[in-house]
């Protein structure tokens, strides 16, 4: 589930096929056989290896010997690269596997290597393609309705938006206009696991953007498909999910159910920070499963793949109709300009003039992605088991699909002429600035996340642009070079970025890959002041509490007397306290957040009282100690006290305001704790 990389999910990995079944009989055999090509190379007469087949245009051909060879020369040299344990890649083309393979450990203590058609990974937010086909068989099947108001199927009600109702196509294109949720979206307590329906009333996001307009990932919308799923087909969203596509398709080595069944569980990668590290991490329990709490093979998905890229059917299974698989995979809303788009449930990833569509997914420790390559009949599955350093996993994947595209997938590049260099300095001018992301939470304290990390575009001397959160595999900047107005391109790659221009002014850009999910939106110059005014606001106050301590000691020392007496001893003494305590409760509200964003254990119920307790001692220490603030500044002005004293005093009234204005616009005044 990518500021926004706290805000994941998951999915689960099972062990050996045969030992499986051994364990536990309830696994039936697969009822649907998948044809493997052939994995040798090809050899002379002599023995030796044959050279590689091309195509027409001189590109090698994808057969089995070839991927696994180029598998073989960059994942491991990757995983080593990237500090990660294991991944598993499966590669499937006109109906057949060529390559699944595992690569590294599912347990690093005991050595276990990683088994294609045995050991299970989560695959996280991949999650979201079976609860998007689940619920394309009850359209097909005119049980649900993609442009009704989902209130129709619900027991609970969403609001409206300025009159428009959430929709189930919306919710497939993410442009619900939902803010985002994290609350106990990832756990490991089982205990902690809560049912699919009170989990999505505990709590409804506020619907902060125009409905079918503005694209943010929301894993909220996602399980509120699952669960009309759940309530249409009167099955529990396991019990359909296994028996409308997994036991068709032979998927016996997966799952959506928490706990998972212990056959499943032993066959299970473990999850890793790193792999240099060793030290496994608890099992994630994922509270809106339908977004993203699989557990599967690779070998598992490999068939889910073959599924869609034939139009729903394996053999003689098929999980859609035909022509609800090509709605599924071609239906597109667009973005912003000419960047890729998002289908209903897959992203829009086209390179080198191959159409594609794919989804990535991550839980805390395990990252992967699926990729189809529709009119070319072939797919790419891959699961990596630890983060990583550096943000390994991000770049590998990112290194992987395109690496392969352009071995077995090449194009013609489109020409990109570009612009005036006149034009392009001013268009740079114009996008610079200050910029938040759609998919944010909103309405809640944890918006503070928005101020401590906005996404800044900065125009370069010439006419080139940086996106300080863009980086490449080298973790410098990617520079984006203008080939049209208001579309730029990485110049190391096919990426493109592109913008929204009113009266001439640029209001939100996206870029790839990250344009089908979500857009970045232009905030005002009095928001985009908030972090060094926050920052400048934090030093005044303490170096104010410094002061107190150190101020006496010197005094002390010294033996100089404390000149002030009456009221303005009073102030003085007052203000010096309200400072520490406006110190804390900010300090407090800013740890917590940071915390809980770097460490998603912190988003459990268990932090609730702790929250609570957070925000109502901000909002009796926030407005409390900004009238003190103001009062004291007020006392000192009206008396016979040094500039400097003078001075000081507004800078700390100015300083209270600030942040209890910070209290009050980021929700961290109030009660409760959703978020």
């Amino acid at each position: 589930m990518r500021v926004i990389r706290t805000f994941l999910l998951a999915g689960l990995c099972m062990t050996g096929l045969a030992v499986a079944a051994a364990q536990d009989p309830t696994i039936p055999p697969a009822p649907v056989s998948v044809p493997t090509a052939p994995a040798a190379a090809p050899v002379d007469a002599a023995g030796a290896v044959a050279p590689a087949m091309v195509t027409p245009d001189g590109a090698p051909a994808l057969t089995a010997a070839d991927a696994e060879a180029w598998l073989d020369g960059f994942v491991p040299y990757a995983l080593a690269a990237g500090d990660i344990a294991g991944a598993v890649v499966v590669v499937v083309k006109d109906g057949e596997v060529l390559v699944q393979k595992g690569y590294g450990h599912a347990d690093v203590a005991a050595r276990t290597p990683v088994d294609p058609a045995a050991t299970l990974f989560r695959p996280g937010s991949v999650s979201k393609l079976f609860t998007w086909t689940a619920v394309m068989q009850l359209v097909e099947q005119g049980k649900l309705d993609l442009d009704a108001d989902v209130n129709q199927y619900l027991d609970f009600e969403i609001p409206a938006r300025d009159g428009t109702p959430v929709t189930l196509r919306q919710a497939m294109t993410h442009t619900t206009g939902f803010e985002e949720q994290i609350r106990a979206l990832i756990t490991a307590d089982p205990d902690e696991i809560t049912p699919l329906g009170d989990a999505l009333k505990y709590w409804v996001p506020e619907r902060i953007h125009v409905p079918g307009a503005t694209p943010a990932y929301s894993n909220y919308a996602t399980a509120l498909a699952g669960y009309i799923v759940e309530r249409v087909s009167g099955e529990s969203f396991d019990d359909y999910i296994e028996r409308h596509i997994f036991q068709p398709l032979g998927m016996d080595r997966s799952s959506f159910r928490q706990p998972l069944r212990a056959p499943l569980l032993a066959n299970m990668s473990k999850g890793y920070a790193t792999a240099s590290d060793g030290e496994a991490k608890p099992y994630e329990f994922i509270s809106l499963a339908p977004a993203g709490s699989l557990a599967s093979t690779g070998a598992d998905m490999g068939r889910f793949m073959i599924a869609h890229l034939q139009d729903g059917a394996l053999g003689d299974a098929r999980i859609l109709r035909a022509d609800t698989a090509r709605q599924m995979h071609s239906t597109a809303q667009a973005s912003i300009g000419p960047l890729n788009r998002m289908m209903l449930g897959f992203y829009e990833t086209s390179v080198n003039g191959h159409r594609a569509i794919s989804h990535g997914g991550d839980t805390q420790w395990f990252h992967s992605d699926l990729q189809l390559f529709l009119d070319d009949g072939i797919g790419l599955f891959v699961s990596m088991n630890s983060s990583g350093r550096d943000g390994a996993t991000g770049h590998i994947r990112n290194a992987l699909s395109r690496g392969f595209a352009d071995r077995y997938l090449p194009g013609t590049p489109a020409r990109t002429p570009g612009v005036p260099e006149a034009d392009a300095k001013a268009h740079a001018q114009q996008i610079a600035g200050t910029y938040t992301s759609s998919r944010r939470p909103d309405s809640n304290f944890v918006s503070l996340a928005n101020m401590l990390g906005p996404v800044k575009v900065v125009a370069n001397a010439d006419g080139t642009i940086t996106v300080a959160m863009a980086t490449g595999a080298s973790g410098a900047p990617k520079q984006w070079r203008e080939i049209a107005p208001y579309v730029w391109q990485d110049r190391d790659s096919t990426d493109r970025l592109a913008a929204d221009v009113v009266d001439g002014r640029v209001v939100r850009f996206t870029m790839e890959p990250y344009a089908p999910i979500m857009v970045f939106e232009r905030i005002s110059a009095w928001r985009a002041l908030s972090m060094p005014l926050l920052v400048a606001s934090l030093v005044v106050l303490l170096l104010t509490v410094l002061a107190w301590p150190v101020s006496a000691l010197v005094r002390r020392y010294y033996g100089a007397p404390y000149r002030l007496a009456g009221t303005d001893a009073r102030a003085h003494r007052l203000v010096r306290i309200a400072a520490l305590l406006v110190l804390l409760a900010t300090g407090a509200a800013l740890a917590l957040v940071v915390g809980m964003l770097s460490n998603l254990a912190m988003t459990s119920p268990d932090t609730d009282v702790l929250i609570i307790a957070v925000r109502l001692f901000a909002t009796v220490v926030l407005p409390l100690g900004a009238a003190v603030a103001v009062w004291n500044a007020w006392q000192v002005l009206r008396g016979r006290r040094r500039v400097l004293a003078r001075l000081w005093a507004v800078l700390l009234a100015l300083a209270c305001l600030f942040l209890l204005w910070i209290g009050f616009a980021h929700h961290v005044i109030g009660f409760g704790a959703n978020y």
